[in-house]
C-alpha cells in the first residue's frame, strides 16, 4: 500500500496526503528557486524529517528508560549547495528543559538521535551537525 498521494497544484506547489491518516502537507518552491516560499519546500521537509525522526527515536528511548523529555525543542537549519543544487548540511540544535539528567542518560538520548532511520537513510555527503543543549 502506498504511503502518500501527491498532487501537483501548479505554480510550483504540491499537496501530499498521508493515506493512513488523511493529513496533508503543502509544499512550495523556495524563493531562491523560482517559488513563492509560502510553505515548506521539499528540501525543508527533508531537513525537518531528520529532526522529527531524531525526536521520535529519542522519545522511544526516553519512554523505555523512564526519562521525561517533554517540552524539549529543536531548531533545524538547512544549508544548500549550488553545484549541484542539493542540501549540503542540516544543523539541528536540541534544547532540553532542566531535567537533571545523568551523563549516561544524556549519552543514551544522543545515541538514539544519531541512529534514527532518517539519519541512516541520508547520503553520507550530507553533513549532519547535531547540537544537544541539556
Amino acid at each position: 500500500m502506498p504511503t502518500s498521494f501527491t498532487r501537483y497544484l501548479g505554480e510550483l506547489r504540491t499537496e501530499a496526503t498521508h493515506i493512513q491518516s488523511g493529513n496533508t502537507v503543502i509544499t512550495d518552491a523556495p524563493v531562491d528557486n523560482q517559488g513563492k516560499g509560502e510553505a515548506f519546500s521539499p528540501t525543508d521537509l527533508l531537513a525537518t524529517a531528520l529532526s522529527s525522526c531524531m525526536f521520535t527515536i529519542m522519545g522511544i528511548a526516553a519512554r523505555t528508560h523512564q526519562i521525561n523529555i517533554e517540552g524539549a525543542t529543536c531548531s533545524t537549519t538547512k544549508i544548500m549547495a549550488t553545484e549541484p543544487r542539493r542540501v549540503m548540511e542540516v544543523i539541528i540544535e536540541f534544547n532540553f528543559p532542566p531535567l537533571n539528567l545523568s551523563s549516561k542518560e544524556k549519552q543514551l538520548l544522543e545515541n538514539a538521535a544519531k541512529h534514527c532511520p532518517v539519519a541512516k537513510s541520508l547520503h553520507t555527503d550530507l553533513k549532519q551537525t547535531i547540537i544537544f543543549n541539556f
